[in-house]
Formats: C-alpha cells, sequence, structure tokens
C-alpha cells in the first residue's frame, strides 16, 4: 500500500496586542490647538461641515480628571496615571482624536505615551513672541510672568479639583522643550503645522491633514470638497469669535475679579512686532535663538 504524505498544518503566529488608537491633537498652550480641533470636529463629526461647539465633544483633553480610575493627590501620581489612561478608557479598535498640552518630555521618568498607545499626533507649533501675549490674555499674566512660564523647564497646567485630586495634570516644560520632545519624537509618525501657514495656506494644509490622518488609519478616502469648504468656512477665526460671544463656549475662562476672557482674541492679527517691548523681543530671542532659527521664525 502507498502511505500518502501528511499534510502539515501550519501554526499561525499569535497576534500583536491591539493597540489604543490616538491620533493626539498637540501644542504648546494657545498655539492653534483649538482651531484644529474645531475643523476636525465640523469635517468627522457634522453631515454637513458645519461648526459647532458640541462638536469638540468628540475631541476632548487629555489628561483630565474624567479619564482617570482613582484620585492622583500628587504629580507623580498623576503622570503614572498617563498611560495606564489611555489603555483603560479608549478603544483598541477604533481610532480617537484627542488634544493635548502635554510635552512629550518624561516627568520623573515617567513617559507620556508610547507607539503602543498612539497611532500619530498632529504637532501644531507658534511662534512663541505670539504665544507669550496670547498666554497673557487667556491667563491674566503679566508679560515677565509668561515669559517665566516659556522658559521654565518645570511649568505645568496643574489645577486641583476642589479634594485635591490632579488628575489633569499637565507637563509643559518650557515653550522649546515642549516642541523639540514631539520634533524629535521617533516613536510614531507626526505631521508638523506652522500656525503661521494656516493664514493662506489653510486649504493646503487641511488637506494634509486629512491625507495623514487616512495614512495612520491605512485607507484612503475621497475628500468629501463640499463639507471640506464648509468646514473651513465655519471654523475661520472671524466666525468662531462671533460664535463664542454669541453663544456658550465651555473653554472660556474667568479673570480673577470674575470677568470672562474671550478665547478667541486676536487670532492672526497678533503681531508680536506691535505687542512686546523691545527688550521682552530681545529676551526671547536669546532664550529660544536656536529654534527660532530652525523654524525659520525670522
Amino acid at each position: 500500500s502507498v502511505s500518502l504524505p501528511t499534510r502539515r498544518s501550519r501554526v499561525r503566529p499569535p497576534l500583536p496586542a491591539p493597540k489604543t488608537m490616538i491620533i493626539w491633537i498637540a501644542s504648546y498652550p494657545k498655539s492653534g490647538n483649538t482651531y484644529i480641533r474645531s475643523f476636525l470636529s465640523a469635517y468627522y463629526f457634522s453631515k454637513k461641515g458645519k461648526f459647532e461647539f458640541e462638536q469638540l465633544l468628540n475631541i476632548l483633553q487629555f489628561p483630565g480628571t474624567k479619564f482617570s480610575t482613582k484620585d492622583c493627590f500628587s504629580f507623580e501620581d498623576a503622570a503614572k496615571n498617563w498611560i495606564y489612561s489611555q489603555n483603560q478608557f479608549f478603544n483598541k479598535e477604533k481610532f480617537v482624536f484627542l488634544k493635548t498640552h502635554n510635552t512629550l518630555k518624561s516627568y520623573n521618568n515617567t513617559e507620556f505615551t508610547t507607539s503602543n498607545e498612539t497611532a500619530g499626533a498632529i504637532y501644531i507649533v507658534r511662534d512663541p513672541r505670539n504665544v507669550i501675549s496670547s498666554i497673557c490674555h487667556h491667563y491674566s499674566f503679566s508679560l515677565d510672568q509668561a515669559y517665566e512660564t516659556l522658559i521654565d523647564n518645570n511649568a505645568s497646567l496643574s489645577e486641583k479639583s476642589v479634594n485635591g485630586d490632579c488628575s489633569n495634570f499637565t507637563f509643559l516644560s518650557s515653550w522649546a522643550d515642549h516642541y523639540k520632545s514631539w520634533k524629535e519624537n521617533k516613536k510614531f509618525k507626526i505631521l508638523f503645522i506652522k500656525y503661521e501657514h494656516l493664514k493662506e495656506n489653510k486649504e493646503k494644509i487641511f488637506k494634509e491633514i486629512i491625507n495623514f490622518i487616512d495614512d495612520l488609519k491605512m485607507e484612503k478616502n475621497v475628500i468629501n470638497e463640499k463639507k471640506f469648504l464648509n468646514a473651513i468656512n465655519s471654523t475661520n477665526f472671524v466666525n468662531l469669535k462671533n460664535k463664542e460671544l454669541n453663544e456658550k463656549f465651555d473653554e472660556s475662562v474667568f479673570s480673577n475679579d470674575g470677568k470672562k476672557i474671550n478665547f478667541f482674541n486676536l487670532g492672526f492679527k497678533n503681531k508680536w512686532q506691535n505687542l512686546l517691548s523691545r527688550d521682552m523681543i530681545e529676551k526671547i530671542n536669546n532664550s529660544f535663538k536656536k529654534e527660532l532659527l530652525e523654524l525659520n521664525y525670522n
């Protein structure tokens, strides 16, 4: 009798653990993050591309107390909760956009995120000489206070809740370290955008953003031109500013004396040449000389 050769079964290798597919919208504070979020919210989370403030709830800020499984009563505990929370709160089979002002620089040897949690990031950088005046307006700082924040390697956003919980601790570091930490990252793909380019080239840049997101998702979608233009037009600075004046905007802040501070202030009309003293310009130029040259901020 002839024996037939047995068919060898193929042993399939184990599948890699699924990733949490976060796409970060990252920036130092007051650098255009909300502008990008608004466009993405209108394009991805509306039927026709018409922006409404409630759509921003689709792109929440991280870290935040709502993304914590326990109270954190120290910055160290809050930082140790970053990656754990990213894995606990976000679906490993669905892409999610998150806003952050966190640096990628580690805090007490604790990383903010890794390639296991993150698919990629869109990083918006803005001339620090314009950032400083926006910070003054938003946080009711003097120019000197804002400057000290920009150069502080330990700077953070660290408001505590009523019971002392600081789960929303955001580690900023200095403006230069913040920019470099994302720029020099090799863990995942990053699309870098200069805020200033959005004034004249917004259609080109927003299409680059959509294509970048498609690449991260390994998809190839045709851009819906009508919806795309609606999203651009409904999120231009004038429209956003008028909406804030006429509607409730949860991200507006209040001064120490209870007065509302408009979130959308000057936008592209913010010109450091007209707002800063010669002394302050020299201080910023000296502090960030390397980065200003690298970014071609003349």
